[in-house]
């Protein structure tokens, strides 16, 4: 009982940080990668879809992302969403493809950009201790309905808590690396 409790924590953790690398792949370093615009989210004839779907994205070099549309009748929309974005990216649309060239950052913009990798990893964090929250009353609830001994949930909250922590430290880990990434000029 308590195994599968600590299996099913672990593994909604563990999906906690895939998402997280996944949001924080998104967030500009100074170099360009297809990550920072394929999660945009693009108007496909009434449907939104994200743009990986609707285009080929590819990197010619270190500071432009260049995307290629298959349904060419859709790149004005593309463009729109680019704009829309919170990435502050300039592209440029030459009826067949969009480039987007990519600015030096500026001491400012790290510090905003610093600002959004705090607050994914204080959302990440909340979520872990949801899920520990929630594991943690599923164990009180087996001892109340005498499926678990009172040794047993206070050990398998103990375990749980250890989880957490390792868990957290992950995502401490990943903030920092992201951090340094972007504070690298």
């Amino acid at each position: 009982m308590t195994d599968k409790i600590l299996k099913d924590a672990d593994a909604r953790m563990k999906k906690t940080i895939e998402a997280l690398n996944r949001e924080l792949s998104s967030i500009r370093t100074g170099r360009a990668s297809p990550a920072l615009v394929e999660h945009i989210k693009v108007d496909y004839h009434g449907v939104v879809t994200p743009l990986i779907q609707l285009a080929s994205i590819s990197v010619p070099d270190p500071k432009t992302i260049t995307i290629h549309p298959w349904d060419r009748t859709i790149i004005n929309n593309i463009d729109k969403a680019l704009l829309k974005s919170d990435l502050g990216l300039n592209p440029t649309n030459d009826g067949n493809n969009i480039r987007i060239s990519l600015p030096a950052l500026t001491e400012e913009r790290r510090k905003d950009l610093i600002k959004i990798v705090h607050k994914r990893i204080e959302e990440a964090r909340v979520t872990v201790r949801n899920i520990r929250r929630e594991a943690v009353e599923e164990l009180k609830l087996s001892e109340k309905n005498k499926e678990l001994s009172q040794d047993q949930s206070i050990r398998a909250s103990e375990n749980t808590q250890k989880l957490t922590d390792s868990h957290i430290d992950s995502i401490n880990r990943i903030g920092k690396d992201k951090e340094a990434e972007i504070l690298e000029v």
